[in-house]
């Protein structure tokens, strides 16, 4: 951005054209592709479209927008996740506003709405709450050409067959007759549509819901109803009739280690140690499995998660988002305001947190990536440290454990050498 503040603006464009289009600014992709040129890699996966079975047709119509961007790629290797409070990300992203517009599109789409629930099981107000994060309803789909960003992440080598695969994917969606390669306008990582699908998901579970012989996902809400609720109740197996995510209060003498989402007790169990509904009402007595989730701790917001909070998790792997999505899907779905925490939570800053995963790792522990992020491998090998100390086992990150880890790091009982190098980050969806 500072670039481009300070130059011309036709040095500026001059150097965004040698960016986009020039191979020479590319060859650090070819390390991963047998020393290919830019345009020879190009030619060799226009050859495994055909052999995927894409006509010669769909092809000659894409290669005009398959050119290569070193700004995306640029995009993709910076890209940065700040840490934020669970609480202050949802009173932003499930606003009062966005659960207002949510139940007015489910009355305005309800025929849509019914059959997508008759069919795949999945209530409205969970296509909805997704519709909402992902594009603010169709407002922000993105600006980017979605081909260009595809060839140049699939060029580029740090997830090269991943968007290989997601390429062809989009050059199969042409050839059906979904979309035009002018039409394909996403974000820049190559996603579409008003619930932002990976190519791959939008030729497996997209459907023609208004009927007009295309699945269309950028312009038409009944496609985007029905290809949503297909996506969750077939790709990611949504348990027709069952909960995903109620707000529950807890006990302080509840075993904060039991507080896990690898962990399920039947709800009896939660109710036995005291656990009860928001509004203060028992839990049923019955075996309904259930993971205890607390995005903050023992002190903040407690939730009770169910199977189907699964398909959250899947749809995207950040805990702040699947559970944000889930709570907004309650609220359009009529549940109550999230109640407030009775103090501040404090949270570690990225610094400490980075700080707190060096220490993790040193000591034994995955964490992952060391990001300063604190995602699920994080926060298990956090709840594993506070056991060792004797530190209430929430797995949520403390000054305190932070303290006592500055002083003291011992190898932890059984746990794996820490890795020379962190793992590189899961993909989005």
């Amino acid at each position: 951005m500072l670039l481009r503040l300070l130059l011309p603006a036709a040095v500026s464009a001059l150097l965004a054209t040698i960016a986009l289009a020039s191979p020479a600014l590319a060859q650090h992709g070819a390390s991963c592709h047998n020393g290919m040129s830019f345009p020879q890699f190009l030619a060799s996966l226009e050859q495994d479209a055909q052999k995927a079975g894409v006509s010669q047709r769909a092809i000659r119509a894409a290669e005009p927008y398959m050119v290569y961007d070193q700004s995306i790629v640029n995009r993709d290797r910076g890209q940065r996740v700040f840490g934020q409070l669970f609480t202050q990300f949802a009173g932003r992203m499930a606003s009062e506003a966005r659960r207002v517009r949510g139940r007015q599109l489910i009355r305005q789409h309800a025929q849509a709405f019914a059959r997508a629930e008759k069919e795949y099981g999945v209530p409205a107000a969970v296509i909805t709450a997704f519709w909402a994060l992902e594009s603010d309803f169709g407002a922000i789909q993105g600006k980017l050409p979605t081909l260009r960003s595809l060839v140049s992440l699939a060029y580029d080598c740090r997830r090269a067959e991943m968007f290989h695969d997601e390429t062809i994917a989009a050059l199969k969606i042409i050839d059906r007759g979904d979309l035009t390669p002018s039409e394909m306008i996403g974000s820049w990582a190559g996603e579409l549509g008003q619930t932002q699908f990976l190519p791959r998901h939008y030729y497996d579970y997209a459907v023609d819901y208004d009927g007009d012989g295309r699945r269309d996902l950028i312009h038409s809400a009944a496609d985007v109803i029905g290809s949503t609720a297909n996506y969750i109740a077939t790709g990611l197996k949504w348990k027709r009739g069952e909960p995903w995510l109620q707000e529950v209060r807890v006990s302080a003498n509840l075993p904060w280690d039991q507080a896990d989402l690898t962990i399920k007790h039947p709800r009896s169990q939660w109710a036995a140690w005291g656990v009860v509904f928001a509004d203060g009402k028992p839990l049923p007595n019955d075996n309904l499995p259930a993971s205890l989730l607390l995005p903050m701790g023992r002190n903040g917001p407690a939730f009770l998660a169910y199977d189907n909070f699964n398909a959250y998790t899947e749809w995207n792997n950040s805990l702040i988002y699947s559970t944000t999505a889930a709570y907004l899907a309650t609220r359009i779905a009529g549940a109550a305001p999230m109640r407030k925490p009775a103090g501040n939570v404090a949270q570690l800053p990225f610094a400490q947190i980075r700080q707190l995963q060096q220490l993790l790792v040193k000591a034994g522990y995955d964490v992952g990536k060391v990001d300063g992020v604190l995602g699920q491998q994080t926060r298990s090998a956090v709840k594993a440290m506070q056991l060792k100390y004797g530190l209430p086992a929430d797995s949520w990150p403390t000054a305190e454990l932070l303290a006592r880890m500055r002083g003291h790091v011992a190898p932890a009982s059984g746990a794996p050498e820490a890795a020379a190098e962190p793992r590189p980050a899961q993909p989005h969806r």
